[in-house]
């Protein structure tokens, strides 16, 4: 799913205006808006600020910003524009005091403009606009953080509405009070979804008086000025269905439609999924199969130990070796003769080792075939997913 320029455009003008945001420049490409406070706070993440403001009862300065929706159409107007001021600028005669090497930084003819630093430190560069009166540029396309941020803001601000229908003039000046009629609205999002996907949208409304249900009820709404004020002589009439109970209703009603479409979608995307079962079970059940030797350290090491022992020299009488008549061993002499060189199994070792890294090795080959495993039903499995997107009580004439 993407949406187009135009599309985005549409959508954060409508969530602007809503908010009753100050449009002060428009274009196909771009607009500029100053933030109203309710859409400030839910863009700026600015909550210091907003908690000074409403502690202190200073008047608040909102945001400005330059929304680019299609930002290389705004360059090429921006670079228009340009043009068309240098072909308008008239042309500049030198100043001869400029070929001198002295200049006021100032236009011709028009006296350098004093300020307090210039006073004390001579000429000073232009420092940048900051605070409120500057003017932020952002480009919103889709898939920016801004649109998604807008998106966020709109789906909380607007979950749940109350509206009242205008009456007419007229009716302002009745002596008997019009009746509104309680209505709740829902609209659903009902997402078929497996390796492809796919979304509708159900509004559906109940009248609290009388239970009635009226699929497509945006249509119904369409047609009629409402507003969060309830207007002038206009009498709101006591529901008799509780929001529980209409809430249940329906979501029975919706249940009721979407048991009669057709499913065939669903076995055709069950058939791909055990087919791709098939052919992942196949491949590592060929991996798995393979003998992986088994570790056995006890029996290793005491075979180790005899060995070490049976290679082991008694120690040489010193008499024998040096001839020496009536010559006796000392202690440190029966040590020294006592500690034969011991041969390492170094073969023993390699096998021990490899044995293990096969077991390792076989320990994660089973976590990947399972993890491949479940991704592979969470993508393939078809699955009906049903979603309250927004709701709200609407006070019909």
């Amino acid at each position: 799913m993407t949406m187009s320029p135009h599309e985005v455009q549409a959508y954060v003008l409508t969530y602007l205006e809503a908010l009753d945001c100050q449009i002060m420049e428009r274009s196909p490409a771009h607009v500029t808006v100053k933030l109203s406070p309710e859409a400030d706070k839910a863009l700026t993440n600015r909550p210091y600020y907003w908690g000074f403001v409403e502690r202190t009862g200073a008047p608040a300065e909102t945001m400005s910003f330059t929304f680019i929706f299609d930002p290389d159409s705004y360059q090429q107007a921006i670079e228009a524009a340009e043009a068309k001021a240098a072909q308008a600028l008239p042309s500049i005669v030198p100043d001869p005091a400029e070929k001198n090497g002295v200049t006021n930084g100032s236009p011709q003819g028009e006296p350098p403009k004093e300020t307090i630093l210039g006073r004390y430190f001579g000429i000073t560069p232009s420092m940048p606009l900051l605070g409120p009166g500057r003017i932020l540029r952002e480009e919103v396309v889709y898939g920016s953080r801004r649109l998604q941020q807008i998106f966020g803001a709109a789906r909380e601000g607007g979950a749940f509405v109350n509206l009242f229908e205008q009456a007419a003039k007229r009716q302002l000046r009745a002596t008997a009070p019009a009746v509104y009629e309680p209505w709740l609205g829902v609209c659903f999002k009902v997402e078929f979804a497996c390796d492809l996907k796919r979304e509708e949208l159900h509004f559906l409304g109940i009248s609290l008086r009388s239970g009635e249900i009226i699929e497509k009820f945006g249509t119904k709404l369409n047609r009629r000025d409402l507003s969060p004020r309830l207007a002038e002589n206009m009498h709101v009439q006591t529901a008799k269905v509780s929001l529980s109970d209409a809430g249940a209703a329906l979501e029975s009603h919706l249940t009721n439609r979407l048991l009669e479409l057709d499913y065939s979608w669903a076995e055709k995307a069950q058939e791909r999924l055990d087919l791709e079962l098939d052919v992942l079970d196949t491949y590592y059940e060929a991996v798995l199969r393979e003998d992986t030797p088994e570790v056995e350290l006890t029996g290793n090491t005491a075979s180790g130990m005899e060995s070490v022992h049976s290679n082991r020299t008694p120690p040489v009488p010193l008499k024998k070796v040096l001839d020496i008549p009536n010559a006796k061993p000392n202690g440190a002499d029966v040590e020294l003769a006592a500690e034969a060189v011991v041969p390492i199994d170094t073969e023993t070792d390699a096998e021990e080792e490899k044995a293990k890294q096969a077991v390792i090795d076989r320990e994660a080959m089973k976590l990947q075939y399972e993890t491949r495993r479940t991704e592979m039903i969470w993508q393939y499995e078809p699955k009906v997913k049903v979603t309250a997107i927004s709701s709200g009580m609407f006070h019909l004439r």
